[in-house]
């Protein structure tokens, strides 16, 4: 028990925590995101949700897609899909007992990965730009991830 408690008083799982953080809360910010343009679109996903339009509209017309929504959706996805992985690996990569400098440059690498990969998907800005994030920030996770396999299963 002891050697858990020196583990997450480690400055690495401050590092772990820190980071996992703020890609966290960014990841959370894409739902309101996508709800302000919902709003300012007008373009609902339910017939529910059109309540919430105050013009006097034919609700049916605003049951829709829209492109911009669709494109913060597909960011937030992505960011689903690739936050959820780091957090799980970096923690377990934590658990590995890194140095903090390659500890740091491994979080610090995802998290500016990840929020540059949202702002070329928002803005838009051409590819290869996005691809280049989504790219560099899959592989601080893989590094991690072969850290945690050549620790853990003695490879």
């Amino acid at each position: 028990m002891a050697e858990v408690v020196h583990m997450i008083d480690s400055e690495v799982f401050l590092a772990y925590s820190t980071y996992a953080t703020i890609v966290t809360l960014k990841m959370m910010l894409m739902s309101p995101f996508t709800s302000y343009f919902r709003l300012t679109r007008k373009a609902f996903a339910n017939m529910e949700d059109t309540s919430l339009d105050m013009s006097g509209e034919d609700k049916k017309k605003l049951v829709r897609v829209d492109p911009d929504v669709e494109r913060v959706r597909r960011c937030h996805q992505n960011d689903l899909e690739n936050v959820i992985p780091f957090l799980v690996i970096g923690l377990l990569y934590a658990l590995t007992g890194p140095p903090v400098s390659s500890a740091l440059l491994h979080f610090r690498v995802f998290v500016v990965s990840r929020i540059c990969h949202s702002v070329a998907y928002l803005l838009p800005l051409p590819q290869p730009s996005r691809a280049l994030c989504f790219g560099v920030g899959l592989m601080a996770t893989a590094s991690m991830a072969y850290r945690v396999l050549t620790t853990a299963l003695y490879l």
